[in-house]
């Protein structure tokens, strides 16, 4: 009866949070996308809890019952959140495959390094995207056309840096062979270039 009733809930939560989550695409300003669908996220189990906290179907729960299901619709909300459209929205394997099929099915491997810096930069606005998401998480900021970081930006990188190099696959497969190149991607220290802030 209780599992019953907890499976109903959940389902009809996740109806209600597809619901909030188009609506808030389609009429209210999106900073983030991540972060937007986690504020439907949370004003989805708000609003199922608040209607089921009201009439008796919900009654059968004990406080705990009732916390363990505000946590499993929290994690699945998460979950979808971060699996759905923020991976559609910022995933470089969707866009390789949308490449391929708007050039007939396929393109030749020497030119890819052509599609990602002549298309796909340009197409997802990649630096207005991400400039703006980091802006938001307040993780850099710009200052005379300068983007610098900030102190949250600095642990992040530090904790970044820290787990790249020590729990990033050491022998990973890339085009055939196996290599440690992503656990240090900064070996050579870009000296050469210039465009470093004064």
């Amino acid at each position: 009866m209780k599992i019953t009733k907890a499976l109903f809930i959940f389902g009809i939560y996740l109806v209600i949070l597809c619901l909030i989550y188009y609506i808030h695409i389609q009429f209210f300003q999106v900073d983030v996308v991540f972060y937007s669908a986690l504020i439907d996220v949370i004003l989805a189990i708000t609003f199922i809890f608040i209607i089921f906290s009201k009439i008796k179907f919900f009654s059968v729960f004990n406080i705990f019952e009732k916390i363990q299901l505000i946590v499993i619709c929290l994690l699945a909300g998460y979950g979808i959140a971060i699996s759905v459209p923020t991976v559609i929205d910022r995933s470089l394997s969707f866009y390789i495959l949308e490449k391929i099929e708007q050039r007939g099915g396929g393109i030749q491997i020497s030119r890819f390094e052509e599609v990602f810096t002549k298309e796909y930069a340009k197409e997802h606005r990649l630096v207005d995207v991400r400039l703006t998401e980091q802006q938001k998480s307040a993780t850099v900021k710009i200052e005379n056309e300068c983007v610098k970081l900030t102190k949250r930006g600095e642990i992040l990188v530090r904790f970044s840096q820290f787990f790249r190099k020590n729990f990033l696959p050491k022998q990973r497969l890339l085009m055939g062979q196996y290599t440690d190149d992503l656990t240090h991607p900064f070996r050579d220290d870009g000296s050469f270039y210039d465009y470093q802030c004064n």
